[in-house]
């Protein structure tokens, strides 16, 4: 089947903002969206002034509180999410073309994968929204105590160009489904699926300001919304850096929670004892998913010794067998890299690694052609604190380490600043849990890597990779805040 589109029929609203329930132009900085696949121009952005970005806030508030959102019955709340993720699904030939030309995701990931998961992750917390108010404490005899979840009120919420419309989807779906509003500014660089998300909220029945979109830049807009007083909970995914910025804005004008899922430099053990056609495959498609533009890219390679020059020749194998193409085209196997800043910040870090002593295996190139492409990159012959071993490249960069024994693996993969993910390949079950035991890392794969739909799996990092989780209970009771009651008999 063939799965395409003409990109120059697609013509994104100038009205990308959406508050109150209505679609609006900003009244902010105007630039230029790309498309990544051709460099070719998708659409100017009209961004929001910061009086639209306050207006948004305080719509928000307001509509949180008139609408009766929060205080809804809960099972009408999850009846309105599920219609919305129905709608989700029906609006596949708008929505898979709108995320496809804008972003690195082709278009068969987008409708596979992408569109299928953003509905379940919705339909998912709706069925929160009745599970969790709080529970019954044991008190003396002559009083009644219970706790009591509540909503923030307002949510503010900034999302990545990575995944836009799933990443849209951790934050909307359980904040809506504690009863919050939220207020949402994608990347600059992918404004508008998320615009058609909610729209698509209203017509299910959302209340008119309860979800919320504003565009701009992360230093004035995203930073005004992180400080917005009506704001009482942020959620970010992003860099560990602007991580940073947004616990000081947070704390300087709250004290309020975040929950923050920040860069990652994911480790992948492979084990002699491992399936090596099941492995090798898993780790190539773990740095070159997306072209490496993922939170949780599997982006250093420790392999045990023995099998070292064997692995590195299949992953190389594997890696050259991509077909590089534009996000509509039909049989690209890796997409783009989302802007010439990115792709110009990966090509330095490779050369970097070459200086250092690395050695390219393959690729270690930009694609000489339309658009922002990079090979498939593996790097062998660096040290532990080469800075292609130890910085995010957040593209189809794979270092590969080769170690003697266990205690090896584990002081290797454990020797940078991050901590979001780490997988395990191996049959041996005792050397699997002890690795899972000694990874320092908020989730560790065993035998496969990446996410799935388990929803109710919790993600998020350690050490610099974040605070707090998204998905599973936990991403809903941090969107709560918990009340204590104790009454007297």
């Amino acid at each position: 089947m063939t799965i395409a589109f003409n990109p120059d029929s697609i013509r994104p609203d100038l009205a990308a903002n959406f508050i109150g329930g209505r679609k609006i132009l900003g009244a902010g900085v105007v630039f230029d969206v790309l498309r990544p696949s051709d460099g070719a121009l998708l659409s100017p952005l009209h961004a929001a002034s910061m009086d639209q970005m306050s207006q948004a806030a305080e719509d928000a508030a307001t509509a949180q509180k008139s609408s009766g959102w929060g205080r809804m019955d809960p099972r009408a709340r999850a009846r309105i999410l599920r219609r919305w993720a129905d709608a989700i699904d029906a609006d596949r030939a708008v929505l898979a073309p709108l995320e496809a030309v804008g972003s690195t995701r082709t278009l068969a990931e987008i409708l596979a994968w992408d569109l299928p998961y953003t509905a379940e992750c919705i339909r998912f917390f709706a069925e929160f929204a009745d599970k969790h108010g709080g529970e019954v404490g044991a008190t003396a005899d002559d009083r009644f105590g219970f706790t009591a979840n509540e909503p923030y009120g307002v949510v503010g919420a900034i999302a990545p160009w990575n995944l836009p419309l799933v990443m849209a989807a951790w934050k909307l779906g359980p904040a809506l489904a504690a009863g919050n509003a939220v207020v949402l500014k994608p990347s600059e660089l992918t404004p508008f699926s998320v615009v058609r998300l909610a729209e698509l909220a209203v017509a299910a029945g959302v209340p008119a300001g309860i979800f919320n979109v504003v565009q701009g830049m992360g230093h004035d807009i995203g930073d005004g919304l992180v400080r917005a007083e009506q704001v009482g909970k942020v959620s970010f995914t992003g860099s560990t850096a602007t991580g940073r910025a947004i616990m000081s804005a947070c704390a300087a004008t709250g004290p309020k929670p975040c929950t923050l899922e920040l860069g990652g430099k994911s480790p992948q053990i492979i084990f002699a004892d491992a399936d090596m056609d099941k492995a090798c495959a898993i780790v190539a498609r773990a740095i070159t998913l997306n072209a490496g533009q993922v939170c949780v890219a599997g982006s250093r390679l420790l392999v045990e010794a023995g099998v070292a020059d064997e692995v590195t020749e299949r992953i190389a194998a594997l890696f050259r067998a991509h077909r590089l193409g534009e996000t509509w085209a039909d049989g690209t196997t890796m997409g783009p890299i989302v802007s010439e800043k990115q792709l110009s910040g990966i090509d330095a870090i490779v050369q970097t690694a070459r200086a250092e002593g690395g050695e390219a295996i393959t690729g270690g190139a930009r694609v000489e052609r339309a658009g922002t492409f990079y090979e498939p990159t593996l790097i062998a012959g660096l040290s532990a604190d080469a800075t292609a071993v130890q910085s995010e490249i957040f593209g189809p960069v794979l270092t590969v380490q080769s170690f003697a024994d266990d205690e090896e693996a584990y002081g290797l993969a454990n020797g940078t600043r991050y901590g979001l993910a780490a997988g395990v390949h191996t049959q041996n079950l005792s050397r699997a849990i002890r690795a899972t035991r000694a990874l320092e890392a908020g989730t560790v794969w065993v035998n496969r890597y990446g996410r799935s739909d388990d929803f109710i799996l919790p993600t998020g990092g350690f050490k610099q990779s974040g605070l707090g989780k998204d998905l599973g209970r936990e991403a809903y009771l941090a969107s709560c805040k918990s009340k204590t009651v104790l009454i007297g008999l």
